[in-house]
């Protein structure tokens, strides 16, 4: 499946077209089969919809099995479909962290009311990503309020394209098209940097950090049950995926991680947004990993090498066995690195 964002960037505007379009490739590419949307475009006789990609990648999503981890006596991850949510809960109610996709309400509802009668008092997004954030009017229907950081509660309002996700094998182009959140869903409470909730005998600070997968980020630091969530800040054991359509910049993903790792102790459980729960040895590989890519596709950037020539040079050849097996794979990180410089 080959993205247009191959192309030899000529100006800014080339440049944040092909990071649009490699934003949604990098998923397409692992969510969606070349068979899948081969047989999507034989039924329809045309490209699929970008409604119909959407609701295939939440399909997707929600195909995994939610499962449910204890980190401390009053806080429990569970992770599954969409990455990672954590509750705290306790006599003054249950505070979510991120709520899945759609399709997965039912399940999620069912995993809060296992925990306990107590209602959710606060449902936290850790950015705008709508697998994080998809249940939002849900839980604030059911009486939550949904605390955000300003930016993502900016992005949860914008319209977003992905105009050209991939050319599929008959030439035909698709895409992913992102309506604004109905009103229902947009949190009611943001801050601007940072943020502090006193509940069940636990201190959660909430801190923005500039630029980095988003730029709509926040850390969850649970103070006395040493748990941090970092969210999308953190892929565990794999490439991340760095959004540079909204603000995304690796240098901001690096410093988000130096300000967890001097948050954090050997015994700190640091939950990731993919992949499992991690602790401070994981999170500095991934730091390690982080430097050494930057640094690598910077001098390719810096001779004056465009995206693609880039790609061609393979510099991260020796880092692919580790780290290329997840939702990004080594030609594409490469490609996210460039566009997040």
């Amino acid at each position: 499946m080959k993205s247009s964002f191959l192309q030899k960037q000529t100006s800014r505007r080339d440049i944040l077209r092909g990071s649009v379009t490699l934003a949604g490739s990098a998923f397409l590419a692992q969510l969606f089969p070349a068979t899948l949307l081969r047989a999507s475009v034989a039924a329809q006789a045309k490209e699929p919809s970008a409604a119909d990609l959407l609701a295939s990648m939440r399909a997707k999503f929600n195909a995994a099995p939610l499962e449910t981890q204890m980190l401390a006596e009053d806080v429990t991850m569970l992770s599954g479909p969409g990455g990672a949510v954590v509750v705290l809960n306790g006599p003054d109610g249950k505070f979510v962290v991120d709520s899945f996709v759609a399709p997965a309400w039912p399940r999620l509802k069912e995993a809060l009311d296992g925990l306990g009668n107590a209602p959710v008092k606060y449902l936290i997004d850790s950015h705008w990503h709508f697998d994080h954030t998809d249940n939002n009017a849900d839980l604030h229907a059911a009486g939550a309020t949904v605390l955000a950081h300003q930016n993502t509660k900016k992005r949860m309002s914008e319209p977003h394209d992905l105009p050209v996700l991939a050319r599929l094998p008959d030439g035909a182009l698709v895409g992913l098209h992102f309506d604004p959140s109905p009103a229902e869903a947009l949190p009611q409470e943001t801050f601007s940097d940072s943020y502090k909730l006193q509940a069940n005998g636990e201190t959660l600070v909430l801190q923005h950090v500039p630029a980095a997968h988003t730029d709509t980020d926040i850390y969850v630091h649970f103070r006395n049950a040493n748990v941090i969530q970092m969210a999308d800040l953190f892929f565990n054991g794999m490439y991340p995926y760095i959004d540079p359509g909204t603000g995304g910049k690796i240098t901001g993903v690096i410093a988000a991680v130096d300000k967890i790792l001097s948050l954090a102790d050997n015994d700190t459980k640091i939950v990731a947004g993919h992949g499992p729960l991690g602790n401070k040895s994981d999170l500095t590989k991934a730091r390690d990993m982080l430097i050494t890519s930057r640094d690598r596709v910077q001098k390719l950037k810096s001779e004056g090498k465009s995206a693609l020539e880039a790609v061609a040079e393979k510099p991260f050849a020796d880092l692919d066995p580790v780290w290329g097996k997840g939702i990004i794979n080594g030609d594409q990180w490469v490609q996210i690195v460039y566009l997040t410089l």
